[in-house]
């Protein structure tokens, strides 16, 4: 469908109401790029094709509310309801347990000690500080990435150019003392990343930065996609460890 036409549709559907299900088709592939973006394991008696149909409720919501003549993109519209309509049901079917978020903040406060005592990070010393074997580490690793960040540099190819998501958030002018705030963040941030051991490091270079999804990534690191997961969960909560001792000193 050529822009014309997609344009079309807006148009006549502004209008008359009309042409809402053609609407909702033409978009469709967009769900899937936004569930391939989230490190999400479908919880027990969930699977794939269930988090795509959670995208659609979100989906629906963007077509019906989103006013054209704003001269806004739907895509950058639509990608954080898309996202928040599958987190929303995750959440109804308690796709983080407790005892999920429990474990992973064991594993947080595991590491903050270990950098705290040590200054740097192992998975041998992680493990016996929490007494878990290698399995059972592996499986807090997948827990922590199913904890989800957005990144303001996600984009979405699109037949009229990638679209940032930031282009979605309100333009408030920042002060000096806030540029210089941000500044030294994104610095600590570039430090930090380079402390990470070099797996985790490419790891999430290649979600983040590159756009890859987790499957695409096991492909580039010759892993499975649930050892993705893993290493993507490990890489953040090593990340954050080491964002917190810094902020601290």
């Amino acid at each position: 469908m050529t822009t014309d036409e997609e344009k079309k549709l807006w148009e006549e559907y502004s209008r008359t109401g009309r042409g809402r299900d053609e609407l909702i088709k033409r978009y469709l592939p967009l769900i899937k790029y936004v569930v391939g973006r989230m490190a999400v394991t479908p919880p027990s008696g969930l699977d794939y094709e269930d988090i795509l149909s959670f995208g659609v409720f979100g989906l629906i919501d963007a077509v019906e509310k989103f006013d054209a003549s704003k001269g806004f993109v739907f895509q950058t519209y639509a990608i954080p309801r898309i996202r928040g309509a599958i987190l929303d049901e995750l959440r109804k079917c308690d796709w983080f347990s407790r005892t999920g978020r429990e474990k992973v903040q064991r594993l947080n406060r595991a590491m903050e000690k270990i950098l705290r005592d040590k200054g740097e990070l192992r998975d041998e010393w992680v493990m016996q500080e929490l007494d878990i074997d290698e399995e059972e580490y592996y499986e807090v690793q997948e827990l922590a990435s199913r904890g989800y960040i957005t990144s303001l540099d996600d984009s979405t190819p699109l037949e009229d150019g990638d679209v940032a998501v930031e282009a979605t958030l309100a333009d408030d002018r920042e002060t000096a003392a806030e540029r210089l705030d941000y500044e030294s963040e994104k610095q600590q941030l570039v430090e930090a990343l380079q402390e990470l051991p070099e797996r985790e490091r490419q790891m999430l270079s290649l979600y983040y930065y590159e756009g890859l999804t987790l499957k695409e990534i096991g492909s580039v690191l010759g892993v499975s996609e649930s050892r993705v997961s893993q290493i993507h969960g490990k890489g953040l909560s090593m990340l954050r460890t080491i964002l917190k001792a810094k902020m601290n000193e």
